[in-house]
């Protein structure tokens, strides 16, 4: 390596994002449900409950009961008649897909790729009782990316939906075998020296979200930020890693990016996580 290279690694190693806070203000609040009108004000109460740690501006909530819509469409223009900053619901209104965990169902599908609002997805009533996963409020959140370093957007509403003095998890999870499959190519290129390859590229893979965590526990206590953030950055199954720290953390709710400007269908591992894991609330960005 040249004196140059060595100069631009070195660089490169200090360029790294830090992590900029910012308030997330709602105002307003929209839930929809598929129930007759007195059971979908019961779902709203329960959503204020579930949600009253942290919303403590004036809210303005609405709610859209089972027979305001009957399309994706009549719903689309319902939430952007309502213009709301955030959207509660839960998965497969207007089906009996809830008894099948293999699905959001099509409107959440479109709500979430279409819609301009995050949407609280709560678990489904006839899967857990409302005045249940009212009583977890939000005292353990848990953000959950594909890369955490620089994603401001996730962390801000991650600090936003955790009740004060309650815990946040950022977390971030390098896949074993991503970075396996690297390696393997590695050693198949004589001018790549397999060893030293190996014992440099995975540190560096952990120090980038390790250093932005650092940077948002630093500037959130400077702002005031009355949350305490954990870390877990590690390497592993992705998938089965969330599952094990969701349980190991009992973690009331998930904060994850859906939108991705690549491509039309919801964001990385966001889908088969909010899929399978059905009796927690998650955030959907």
């Amino acid at each position: 390596m040249t004196n140059v290279d060595q100069f631009e690694s070195v660089f490169r190693s200090a360029d790294k994002p830090v992590f900029h806070p910012a308030d997330i203000e709602i105002r307003s609040v929209l839930v929809i449900s598929d129930l007759a009108a007195q059971a979908a004000e019961r779902f709203t109460q329960s959503v204020r409950r579930f949600l009253q740690g942290l919303l403590d501006e004036p809210i303005d909530w609405q709610t859209l009961d089972g027979g305001a819509f009957s399309t994706q469409g009549e719903l689309l223009e319902k939430v952007k008649a309502a213009a709301p900053q955030l959207v509660c619901t839960y998965r497969n209104l207007h089906s009996d897909g809830w008894r099948w965990p293999h699905s959001l169902g099509e409107y959440l599908d479109v709500l979430t790729q279409v819609g301009e609002s995050p949407v609280l997805v709560c678990p489904h009533p006839e899967e857990m009782d409302p005045d249940e996963f009212a009583d977890y409020g939000t005292d353990r959140v848990m953000a959950v990316t594909d890369h955490i370093a620089g994603d401001d957007r996730l962390v801000n509403w991650a600090v936003k939906i955790t009740e004060a003095q309650g815990q946040l998890l950022l977390t971030h999870v390098e896949d074993q075998r991503d970075y396996d499959r690297m390696i393997e190519v590695i050693s198949k290129i004589p001018a790549l020296d397999t060893d030293i390859a190996r014992r440099t590229i995975r540190p560096q893979l952990l120090k980038e979200p390790h250093d932005y965590i650092r940077s948002c526990r630093e500037r959130l206590e400077k702002s005031g930020a009355r949350v305490k953030v954990e870390e877990v950055v590690t390497m592993g199954h992705r998938l089965v890693d969330y599952k094990r720290l969701i349980e190991d953390h009992k973690v009331d709710v998930l904060v994850l990016n859906t939108r991705d400007d690549d491509q039309l269908a919801m964001h990385g591992h966001a889908y088969p996580l909010a899929v399978e894991l059905r009796r927690i609330p998650m955030l959907l960005l």
